[in-house]
């Protein structure tokens, strides 16, 4: 689950909002406080608690709770979480209205919160949003609902809605998420890993690594591959990209320029792309490329030895073109016939 927190002194616009959703039939309400559910009552209870607390600017909380696609608990279910939610932080004796809505590609509670209690006490916002997230882990847990990773675990990139759909599926993570545990582990078993030591540990882990290096050494990106997927450090999240990774090892550029050639050099993937998708791409002649004729890749980059028609016998590519892949000691040729 995640949660999204708002504070202000805006209850009636919130209330309003969600009450015609209510009546376009896309949401109903799951439980109260109140006298009624009527919009005018509603508001005039809200004003005689306020009065406890007539300098307080910021008393209306709301929140929204997200569930997985797929994860579709009845109302019972979400109830009882929404309650557990408001007791965790604290709203035992407050008033507040809990909605579930229907109007996404997934289930939704959006729960309306006076902070002054009924007896004038106001719950505290300082650090509201750690304690959110660390109250929806406990309520995963407790419910056996799928563990979403926390915002400060998500610097690792929070994941898809398909690698949601797939770990329910499943019930084991995606390659991604693995991934991110593999990397997360092994900076912190041992921090200030040189580079080669990192890349090392990468590998007993079944890791392939590929560095975008410039010819003056200097390394502006890294990508991961496991399991034969590939994915860019930046797709793993913030924690993840080579600017954060070089600060958590003992990354020296003109030390380590060499081994981080001879690594892209052995790499068995291309830039951020899957071998079979390289294959596809290098082996296609696109309209704007047909003079063009790709004969060979190493070193792990595709160096495209292009040789133009207009220097060569003239030859009709449009018939002459049956493509047939090779791999050769992890290089791959477009062989003509």
């Amino acid at each position: 689950m995640t949660g999204n927190q708002i504070k202000g002194k805006g209850f009636r616009g919130a209330l309003r909002y969600n009450l015609e959703k209510v009546n376009k039939d896309v949401a109903e309400i799951l439980d109260h406080s109140f006298a009624s559910t009527f919009e005018r009552t509603i508001m005039k209870e809200i004003q005689m608690v306020k009065v406890l607390r007539p300098n307080l600017q910021k008393y209306f909380y709301h929140t929204s709770i997200n569930f997985p696609p797929g994860e579709d608990l009845p109302n019972d279910k979400m109830k009882q979480i929404g309650l557990d939610y408001l007791e965790a932080n604290g709203f035992t004796q407050h008033q507040f209205i809990m909605f579930r809505h229907y109007d996404a590609d997934h289930p939704h509670l959006h729960i309306l919160v006076n902070r002054i209690g009924y007896d004038g006490s106001v719950v505290s916002d300082s650090n509201d949003f750690a304690r959110s997230e660390k109250i929806l882990r406990e309520l995963e847990s407790k419910y056996n609902l799928t563990q979403v990773p926390s915002s400060k675990e998500a610097k690792m990139r929070a994941i898809t809605k398909d690698e949601l759909e797939m770990i329910k599926r499943t019930n084991t993570p995606s390659h991604k998420v693995k991934l991110q545990g593999i990397v997360r582990k092994i900076l912190q078993d041992k921090p200030r890993l040189t580079t080669e030591e990192f890349i090392k540990a990468l590998h007993r882990n079944m890791v392939d690594v590929l560095f975008n290096q410039a010819s003056t050494g200097y390394v502006s990106g890294i990508s991961y591959q496991y399991k034969g997927v590939i994915i860019k450090g930046a797709k793993l999240g913030d924690d993840f990209k080579w600017g954060s990774i070089k600060n958590k090892i003992n990354y020296d550029q003109e030390r380590d320029r060499e081994v981080i050639q001879q690594i892209n050099a052995k790499s068995k993937f291309g830039k951020g792309l899957s071998a079979q998708q390289d294959d596809r791409r290098l082996c296609k002649t696109p309209e704007s490329s047909k003079n063009l004729i790709p004969t060979s890749l190493s070193d792990g980059h595709y160096l495209e030895d292009l040789i133009r028609a207009d220097s060569q016998p003239e030859i009709n590519i449009e018939r002459a073109l049956k493509l047939r892949k090779k791999k050769i000691d992890n290089k791959v040729f477009c062989v003509f016939k």
